[in-house]
């Protein structure tokens, strides 16, 4: 128990941690026939170290394990386009070419992440607003002279009571001599 710790809270804290979740979930669904026994502290212990070496940049494992998957979801694809082929009711032929539709573009969005790590997307931003705190953005070039005036902050000062519309009245034409304006 750290930091003189109640023994449930230290365990508490030890069961929420990710790499001891899912030690768990890989020992309760790896059906894995081995003469000994894998002890989950071991799992967890691997586990940790493989999470380890990302924090440290390195990333082989994500990128094997990314691979390896594509490999599998390319296999199943295969497989259940060759069980579509093989129905002799559209309902199962449909089911199963759907599914074999859907592990190819599992494949294909595993492979588009592999390589969004390999070569990560360039971004050529004109503007980009990134704030923290407080921020102050510029756009275009601005003269820091003196003369220099913000006027959308002078509305209506110098006619009091003027209206917004600066087009004025217009004369009516002599096209329809016979129509009026109407009032």
């Amino acid at each position: 128990m750290a930091n003189g710790e109640a023994k449930d809270v230290a365990l508490a804290k030890k069961v929420i941690r990710p790499d001891v979740m899912n030690a768990v979930t890989m020992h309760y669904f790896y059906d894995v026939e081995t003469t000994t026994p894998i002890d989950i502290n071991t799992r967890v212990a691997a586990l940790s170290e493989q999470i380890a070496k990302v924090h440290a940049g390195d990333m082989s494992t994500p990128e094997t394990m990314l691979m390896s998957q594509a490999f599998t979801l390319d296999a199943l694809f295969g497989h259940l386009a060759r069980k579509a082929r093989n129905q002799d009711q559209l309902k199962h032929y449909e089911t199963f070419l759907r599914l074999a539709l859907r592990a190819q573009n599992q494949c294909r969005m595993t492979l588009e992440t592999l390589s969004n790590i390999k070569n990560p997307p360039v971004i050529f931003a004109k503007q980009a607003n990134i704030n923290t705190g407080q921020q102050q953005i510029n756009n275009g070039s601005v003269s820091h002279t003196a003369e220099t005036q913000n006027q959308s902050n002078e509305l209506l000062t110098e006619i009091p009571n003027a209206t917004l519309d600066n087009r004025g009245t217009s004369e009516a034409i002599s096209v329809n001599s016979n129509l009026e304006a109407v009032g």
